[in-house]
This record gives C-alpha cells, sequence and structure tokens, in this order.
C-alpha cells in the first residue's frame, strides 16, 4: 500500500515537472528549433551566465573608477571589433532593434521597403506593423517578386528617412526575381541624404560557405557595403542567448542609446554575459569557433558523422524495440530553422521506428502508460499494445522529454542536433515505456 502511494506521487511529480522550462532532446534536425529555444549556449556562456547569476556583478559598476559604469562597455568593445563597426547596442531580440532603430531615426518619417522584402516572423509580428508600431510611416516599392533602383528613387519624398533593406529569413524568392543591390541602395541613400539600414535577422560572423553551408551575407558584407544601421540576432547563426545587436554609424547608434524606450528593450546581466562569452569565442580560431559553439558544430556536421551516430542509436534501440518493431537508419533532410538559410536542406540521418506488421491503435492517454511506474521495468506486453503514435507521445513526456517526428507511419529521431549524452537519455526513456532492460 506504500508502495503503491510512494509510485503514484513520483508518478505526479514527473508529471507536473514537464510543465516549468527546462532541457529537452531535441531529434527533430532542425538546429535552430525556435519552440525550442533556438541556439543551445555553449558551456563557457553557461557558465559566464551561473557566475553572473549567483552574486553581485559588476554590471554597471566601473571597477578602476570605483563609480557608475555602462552595462555596455565590455561588449560593445567586443561587437566593433570583430565587425568593423563604429559602434553597438544590445537589445532584448532583432524585432526590438529594428523597431528603437526606426522609432529614433524615422518615427513621424517615411521608411521605403521592398514588397518582396515584407516579411512576417514567428508569431505573426510582421515587417510592416513593426514599422507602423514605430512611428514611421512604411512605403512600398516594387513588386513581390522585381524590385529596381527606380523604384525607391521614385519613392524618394522630402519627408523619406530611411531605405530599409530586409533579410526574406523565413522563405526565398525564386524564378522570374530580382532585387536592388545593397551597395547601389546605399549610394542611392547617400546622394539624397538619407539613412541606408539593413535588417540582417539571424546575423553571421562567419562565412558560412566555408563550413560547406549555403553562402549567407556576413555583419561585416553589410558594413562594407557602406549600410549606416544594420540590425541581427543574438540566438540563431551567432549561436548565442536572445538579443537584438544594432551596429553602424557611431552618431546614430548614440541616437538610438539616449531613446527613452531603450530601458524597455534593455537586456540584462545574464544575457550579457552569455552573449560577452560566446563573442570572446569568435576572437579565436575557426575550428575552435565551431567545435566550441553548438549552432555551428551541428550546421556543419558530416554525413559520415551522422551516419556513424545513427547507426550507434539504432543498435541500441534495437535492443530494446524487439519483436513487434523496426528499427532502421533513413535518410532525413536536415534545416537550420530559426528563419535562417531558407530553402536550404542538410543531409540528415534519423532512427525511423515502425510497428511491424498492422499498426495498433494510438492509446487515447498515452500519458496513463507512463504513470503506472516511470522507475521499474515493466512487462514486454506493453511494447506489443502501443502504436507509433503513443510512442511519440510518450516520448515527449519522459524525463527529459524526447521531441521526435512523425512521417510516413514512422516515428523519426534526427541525430544531427544530438548532444553526446542525448542518445543514452533516448534509450532509458524507451526501454522504460516498452519495458525492456535498461541500456
Amino acid at each position: 500500500m506504500i508502495e503503491d502511494i510512494v509510485v503514484r506521487l513520483q508518478a505526479a511529480l514527473e508529471r507536473h515537472s514537464i510543465h516549468r522550462l527546462g532541457r529537452v532532446i531535441n531529434a527533430t534536425g532542425i538546429v535552430l528549433h525556435t519552440n525550442l529555444g533556438r541556439a543551445p549556449l555553449p558551456e563557457r556562456a553557461i557558465k559566464a551566465v551561473e557566475e553572473a547569476a549567483r552574486g553581485y556583478s559588476n554590471l554597471e559598476f566601473d571597477l578602476e573608477s570605483g563609480g557608475r559604469g555602462s552595462r555596455y562597455q565590455r561588449i560593445r568593445s567586443l561587437i566593433t571589433s570583430l565587425t568593423g563597426a563604429e559602434s553597438s547596442l544590445v537589445v532584448n531580440n532583432n524585432a526590438a532593434a529594428v523597431f528603437l532603430s526606426i522609432n529614433t531615426l524615422a518615427a513621424g518619417k517615411e521608411v521605403i521597403v521592398s514588397r518582396g522584402q515584407q516579411v512576417e516572423i514567428g508569431g505573426s509580428f510582421r515587417i510592416p506593423d513593426v514599422i507602423r508600431s514605430s512611428g514611421a510611416r512604411m512605403v512600398e516599392v516594387g513588386t513581390t517578386n522585381k524590385t529596381r533602383l527606380q523604384d525607391y528613387e521614385s519613392a524618394i519624398t522630402e519627408n523619406t528617412a530611411i531605405l530599409l533593406k530586409v533579410h526574406t529569413s523565413n522563405f526565398k524568392l525564386i524564378g522570374f526575381t530580382s532585387e536592388v543591390p545593397l551597395k547601389d541602395m546605399v549610394e542611392l541613400a547617400r546622394q539624397r541624404g538619407l539613412i541606408a539600414m539593413e535588417d540582417l535577422g539571424s546575423g553571421t560572423l562567419l562565412d558560412l560557405a566555408s563550413l560547406g553551408l549555403p553562402y549567407e551575407p556576413t555583419v561585416r558584407d553589410s558594413l562594407k557595403a557602406g549600410v549606416d544601421i544594420v540590425t541581427f540576432s543574438g540566438d540563431k547563426l551567432l549561436g548565442g542567448p536572445q538579443a537584438g545587436i544594432i551596429i553602424g554609424r557611431k552618431d546614430l547608434v548614440d541616437r538610438i542609446a539616449r531613446n527613452p524606450l531603450m530601458r524597455a528593450l534593455r537586456v540584462d546581466k545574464m544575457t550579457l554575459a552569455a552573449l560577452e562569452e560566446v563573442l570572446r569565442i569568435y576572437h579565436g580560431r575557426e575550428e575552435d569557433i565551431i567545435s566550441e559553439i553548438p549552432a555551428l558544430r551541428f550546421l556543419s556536421r558530416s554525413p559520415e558523422d551522422l551516419e556513424l551516430e545513427a547507426q550507434g542509436l539504432a543498435r541500441r534501440i534495437s535492443q530494446i524495440l524487439k519483436e513487434d518493431w523496426i528499427v532502421q537508419i533513413v535518410d532525413d533532410p536536415c534545416e537550420a530553422g530559426g528563419g535562417s538559410l531558407p530553402g536550404a536542406q542538410l543531409p540528415g540521418k534519423a532512427v525511423a521506428i515502425a510497428r511491424h506488421g498492422p499498426s495498433s491503435s494510438p492509446t487515447k492517454n498515452p500519458e496513463a502508460n507512463l504513470s503506472k511506474d516511470p522507475g521499474a521495468n515493466l512487462s514486454r506486453d506493453r511494447g506489443a499494445d502501443l502504436s507509433v503514435e503513443d510512442l511519440h507521445a510518450m516520448l515527449r513526456l519522459s524525463s527529459p522529454p524526447v521531441i521526435s517526428r512523425l512521417h510516413g507511419g514512422q516515428l523519426l529521431l534526427n541525430v544531427r542536433t544530438l548532444f553526446p549524452e542525448d542518445p543514452q537519455d533516448i534509450v532509458t526513456a524507451l526501454s522504460r515505456i516498452v519495458g525492456g532492460d535498461k541500456d
């Protein structure tokens, strides 16, 4: 009786734990998965966050003078040395960076942007809405698939403040298309005394083509083209914490920093600690950058590495799922995710799990199967009663949760996004679900 109560309490605690923010295993193959927190932080950044959070810090204290300091001084020097920008500023995400920049530099004025660049990002946030909310008026030019320099020239009035280029981060136009080269847009802005601004979206400090990935314009490319203000994210291709980074001309960045809304959009000590450490990594050798930053490491994994990882995981899973299951390795294309590298598919491998013979019907409440006894070996009959859909749901309810995908009647565990400790946790979760011996 007491043992039964203990088991029920343990099950209730485990069910409660899945509702708090915590670690999950990403077996989707989507590297910068927005719903799963985008870029995982490097170990050095995690330690920096822990140190900053554990006690007091010199967030706004100048150790040399003993007086008040700026929370952005340390991060500013790192960003400017990496990008070549005159100055920089950090806010809580890239949408905030775009909003604050336009609100400061173009409130009550016009911002010209191509129709083909009116992006909608996750959560239905749209570039036109961001511009409108900032107090500026958006002027559309060109068509969805073609915009010419003449379109910008014809739209300029005495009330125009900014020529804005927006990276089409989560879609790609192909076919009968054309857009104005960045250098031409910058030259037009200079001739007419306007500000040239670019929202790079994901933003990258490395030439991704050197990693075998599709070419993506770097932050330095934009500055070399003469763009006055560039904004990009910290938690996508950069591989750091959620942040919006504003770089460019010092006089413009200084104006943005003085905006009263800056205080509402500023980042805290933990974000700054993580971002600072990530930027310090970028000051090292390229091979060290890739090995230390998880997002870049996952993006650049070789087909041979993925095959070996899949073989090892499939072998261990086969020892647990026996009579009624088929376990095999399949090709499963991956993507960068997070609105990065639109249209680009990366080669991928997944362990595919399917039922042998007729599929079982999905259980109405898969969680009930887990709650009987989370820690005990269960009978082999448990596996025979489960469908692929049950397995998918129960993995999601495991501790830690395993996020997999269903496709074509198979459960797919993509190995590109697995950390070294993840396969063991997947095997343990499957063992508990079907009742096999623990690995």
